[in-house]
C-alpha cells in the first residue's frame, strides 16, 4: 500500500510542486505516480545543468508551439524564478522557442524546390544577389553557423529570410543566456515528442558542443524533455477522476 501523503511530501520536496494533476494521478494510480517521480529525479540527481537551467529547458519544452502545455509553463516558470532566473532570461527562452515556426519552411522549401524541378519550373539554384549574399553573411555572423537548408529559403524568398534573420537573431544580439544554453533550448523543442525535428536537433547538438557543451549536459536536456510524455496523463487524470466519481 502506497502512502500517498508521504509520496506528496517527497515530490514537493524533490521537485517543488504538487498540482491538481498530481493529486488526480495519486487518486487514480499512486504507484504510477511513484515510478514517474523516480524517472523525473534522474536529471535532478545528476544536476549537470543546475536547477535554473533545468527549469528553463522545461519551460521551453512546455511553451513550444507544438506542445503548449499551460500547467508546465507555469510550473517551470515558477521553478526558474525560485532558482534565480531573471525576467530577461525567461523572456529570452520564449523568444528562442518562438523560432520553431520556421521549421515549416525548413521542411517545406526543399520539397517545393523538388516539385519546381520536377515540373520544369526550376533547373537549379539561382545565383545570389549582392543583397542575398549580405543576408547570408549577417545570419552566419549573428547565429554562428550556416546550414544548407537556409539556401533554398534565401533563394526563393529573401524578404522572409531577412525578416526571420532579425527575428531569430534578436536573442543572440540582445540576450543574456550563454550560447550553449541558447542551443540547449533549440535542442529541447526539436527533440520533444511533439516535434521530433531531426535535422535541427542534429545541427543544434553540434552547435552546442562547439560552444563547450558536454555530452552529459546534452543528455540531461533530453532527460528533461522526455518528461513531457507525462503531460498527457496529467491532462487526462483530473478528467478521468471526475468522471469516475460520477459513476
Amino acid at each position: 500500500m502506497i502512502d500517498v501523503a508521504a509520496l506528496r511530501r517527497k515530490i514537493e520536496d524533490d521537485l517543488g510542486f504538487w498540482d491538481k494533476e498530481q493529486e488526480a494521478m495519486a487518486e487514480l494510480s499512486p504507484g504510477f505516480l511513484g515510478v514517474w517521480h523516480r524517472m523525473a529525479m534522474v536529471p535532478v540527481r545528476k544536476n549537470h545543468l543546475g536547477a535554473k537551467n533545468r527549469a528553463l529547458i522545461g519551460l521551453a519544452a512546455s511553451a513550444a508551439a507544438t506542445h503548449l502545455y499551460t500547467p508546465g509553463v507555469r510550473r517551470h516558470a515558477r521553478a526558474a524564478i525560485d532558482a534565480g532566473a531573471t525576467p530577461e532570461e525567461l523572456s529570452e527562452v520564449l523568444a528562442l522557442t518562438a523560432t520553431l515556426g520556421i521549421h515549416a519552411c525548413n521542411i517545406g522549401v526543399p520539397l517545393l524546390l523538388e516539385v519546381l524541378e520536377e515540373t520544369g519550373a526550376r533547373t537549379g539554384p539561382e545565383p545570389l544577389s549582392e543583397h542575398q549574399e549580405r543576408l547570408k553573411a549577417d545570419f552566419t555572423r549573428d547565429r554562428g553557423y550556416w546550414h544548407s537548408f537556409w539556401d533554398g529559403i534565401l533563394e526563393l524568398d529573401p524578404e522572409l529570410f531577412e525578416g526571420y534573420l532579425d527575428f531569430s537573431a534578436y536573442p543572440w544580439r540582445e540576450g543574456v543566456l550563454e550560447p550553449k544554453m541558447k542551443e540547449f533550448v533549440y535542442c529541447a523543442f526539436d527533440a520533444a515528442a511533439t516535434h521530433l525535428y531531426v535535422p535541427g536537433l542534429r545541427m543544434h547538438m553540434k552547435n552546442a558542443l562547439g560552444y563547450g557543451a558536454t555530452k552529459e549536459e546534452l543528455m540531461e536536456v533530453l532527460e528533461i524533455v522526455n518528461l513531457i510524455g507525462m503531460h498527457g496523463a496529467e491532462l487526462a487524470a483530473p478528467i478521468v477522476a471526475e468522471e469516475l466519481r460520477r459513476v
